[in-house]
């Protein structure tokens, strides 16, 4: 909570925690104690913590932004793109060159369950690269690469138009290795041109504009926690 709230990172919550700073309905408590923010008082340093209102959004990012809070050595993240919400933060990366579907929130129990390896959330990319992959190119997709940092996962992978001298294919993984799809389509000779995720387990980026972000339905938050591996009204 003491996160969501941006109190503190995680891990410092912990630390404030363990050092007997935080209470409950104004009782000292230890790591892993429940908290229901409807109805308990939660206080740091005898100052109450006030949980913000849970925000989750899709972005359709643009080429040339950093997937970050803050870059020292960039002029422009995400976050200028979106909604001043408190807590807000992306979840996952899109690498600066990649487009498309990228999800933003203040629920850091979402973020941490999403990422987590336990949970397999397909992601769907849609690439543009030059020439046409054939067959054994696609086949080895679907086996799995080896990289430099070891072999990915199987994945589904299919071509979905070819024009003159390039091919539009799309891949779905559920691994979020840095830059993974640009380097397995690199290791069957297939050069990328542009990148876009379209889709994040039960979300699908549709028409939105690049550059724009709309609010989750209720639907997409109830599918999106199901995926996640949390309970729907949390």
């Amino acid at each position: 909570m003491l996160a969501a709230a941006g109190v503190s990172s995680r891990r410092r919550a912990e630390e404030l925690i363990k050092a007997g700073r935080v209470t409950v309905n104004g009782a000292v408590v230890t790591l892993g104690a429940r908290v229901d923010p409807a109805r308990d008082v939660v206080a740091v340093d005898g100052k109450p913590v006030h949980l913000p209102a849970r925000r989750t959004i899709m972005l359709n990012k643009p080429a040339g932004i950093i997937t970050s809070c803050k870059d020292p050595h960039a002029a422009d993240t995400v976050m200028t793109l979106a909604p001043a919400i408190p807590g807000l933060h992306p979840v996952g990366r899109l690498d600066k060159n990649t487009t498309g579907l990228l999800l933003l929130t203040n629920d850091g129990d979402l973020t941490f369950a999403l990422t987590h390896p336990r949970h397999v959330v397909e992601k769907t990319y849609r690439a543009w690269v030059r020439g046409i992959p054939g067959n054994d190119a696609l086949h080895k997709l679907r086996q799995g690469i080896v990289l430099e940092d070891g072999p990915t996962a199987p994945a589904q992978a299919r071509r979905i138009l070819t024009r003159a001298d390039r091919t539009q294919v799309e891949i779905t993984i559920h691994e979020g290795r840095k830059r993974q799809v640009r380097r397995m389509l690199e290791a069957v000779e297939a050069s990328v041109i542009s990148l876009s995720r379209v889709r994040l387990g039960p979300l699908i980026l549709g028409d939105l504009p690049e550059g724009q972000w709309r609010d989750l339905t209720d639907d997409e938050l109830t599918a999106l926690y199901k995926a996640a591996g949390l309970p729907a009204g949390k």
